[in-house]
Formats: C-alpha cells, sequence, structure tokens
C-alpha cells in the first residue's frame, strides 16, 4: 500500500507544472497556512493544481514521507519540492517565486 502510495504522488508531481498539497482546496482553504498560499499562487494568477491531503489520509502521511517535509502545503514546481508556505512566502516577498513559476509553465 506504501508503495502505490508513494508511486500515486510521484506520477501527480512530475505530471503537473504547478502543484500544491493542501488542507482543503481553493476555494475553501482548511488553514492559514494553505489559504496563505493559495492567496500567493492567486495573486501571480498562474495555473496551478491543488491535492487536498484531508481527503484522504494515506496522501496526508505519504507526501510527508514523499517529500522529508514534516507540513502542509507542500509545494512543487516542475517536479520539484520547493518548500512550505514559509518559504513561498518569502521568495514570493524576494521577487524569486513568479519568475520561477513562470519559467516551469512555458518549459
Amino acid at each position: 500500500m506504501a508503495d502505490s502510495v508513494q508511486a500515486h504522488i510521484d506520477e501527480t508531481v512530475k505530471n503537473n507544472k504547478v502543484l500544491i498539497y493542501m488542507k482543503g482546496n481553493p476555494t475553501f482553504p482548511m488553514c492559514g497556512f494553505s489559504a496563505a498560499t493559495i492567496q500567493i499562487f492567486d495573486s501571480l494568477g498562474v495555473p496551478y493544481e491543488t491535492v487536498d491531503v484531508l481527503q484522504n489520509p494515506a496522501i496526508r502521511d505519504g507526501i510527508k514521507r514523499y517529500s522529508n517535509w514534516p507540513t502542509i502545503p507542500q509545494i512543487y514546481v516542475n517536479g520539484e519540492f520547493i518548500g512550505g508556505c514559509d518559504i513561498i512566502q518569502e521568495m514570493h516577498s524576494r521577487g524569486e517565486l513568479e519568475p520561477l513559476v513562470r519559467a516551469a509553465l512555458e518549459s
């Protein structure tokens, strides 16, 4: 079971240019960190996909093992783990996030 969860996560990460594992969904985030992350990505005006970890406990636990990162949300760009809400906020405030995301979407 764990291997199939990891394979599913890996496939999802690799098949989406910008992917956010979050609690809830963009319309109804279920934690402040997920809400803050969605607000940043919405402000960029770029397409992104989300996975609601609250819908599946195996995914919620599995994504933490996949990234070796203990918290959610988790942001992936071009198949690469970027970080959580704090890192995304920092990158956004320094002007580093938007060029990274736009380059991924153009690739």
